[in-house]
């Protein structure tokens, strides 16, 4: 089972990675002074998680590499993130609609990782799910007020929604890394989250007058190494010290 753990927590800390590696981006360059510095905090916040499960993760691999190593000494196909978080920012509609269908996600499944029958990974979903209660009350609030807003505010982040709905069916992706450890009561069933989180999304959409587009056309292969050309950009830049001065130390 901790070949597949190891898998299941290695994806758990992409996600924060790369997620928290992203809002970093707009450190310095916040629509508003006050949404800067929390856009910054949640950016740390994710990168805070990521330190945790990649040190998990380099315990269970058993193969003595740090975290550090874990998240900077890969190539793109060796991130196991979900293709949802590495898409670009584009304007703050964008970066806040994306935030709220992962934050949506993060939250439900936190929860029910409390009672997960690994008590490290238990321990973890309880310390990153009071950050990340917070994290949704902050996007969800954002989208309602940009959606329900004025007509560009409401065409922009609609136009964000139809954008990244595609991405929003890997949320749900399960093999048999997840068949194995739900047998053992490490994980939940994906199907309960995905209710709940079908429910929570619909509820936010219709309070800030946005529209689910009818596409169902939808993209997965993250989970499995398989991302889009936004990553190997993105990895250039945050692994670029580690690859230029191997094993330096502050």
């Amino acid at each position: 089972m901790s070949k597949a753990l190891f898998e299941y927590v290695l994806r758990l800390g992409d996600d924060s990675l790369i997620l928290g590696q992203r809002l970093s981006e707009w450190c310095g360059h916040g629509p508003i002074l006050e949404e800067d510095i929390a856009t910054t905090n949640i950016a740390l916040d994710l990168i805070g998680q990521a330190t945790t499960l990649l040190e998990y993760a380099a315990h269970l691999e058993g193969k003595k590499r740090s975290a550090d190593e874990l998240a900077f000494l890969r190539i793109d196909r060796e991130y196991k993130n979900l293709l949802l978080v590495e898409q670009e920012n584009g304007d703050f509609g964008k970066t806040i609609m994306r935030q709220f269908l992962f934050d949506a996600y993060r939250k439900l499944l936190f929860e029910k990782l409390l009672s997960s029958s690994d008590e490290h990974l238990a321990a973890i979903a309880e310390k990153s799910l009071k950050e990340t209660k917070y994290h949704l009350k902050h996007s969800s609030e954002w989208v309602i007020r940009l959606g329900d807003g004025t007509e560009e505010s409401h065409e922009r982040v609609q136009d964000s929604l139809n954008e990244l709905w595609r991405y929003t069916g890997e949320l749900f992706f399960e093999d048999e890394v997840d068949t194995e450890l739900k047998g053992s009561g490490v994980i939940p069933d994906v199907s309960d989250i995905q209710d709940k989180w079908n429910e929570l999304v619909m509820n936010v959409l219709a309070e800030a007058t946005l529209t689910i587009p009818n596409d169902n056309w939808q993209f997965d292969g993250g989970r499995v190494g398989k991302h889009s050309e936004h990553l190997g950009y993105l990895l250039s830049v945050m692994q670029y010290m580690q690859r230029a001065y191997p094993n330096m130390e502050w």
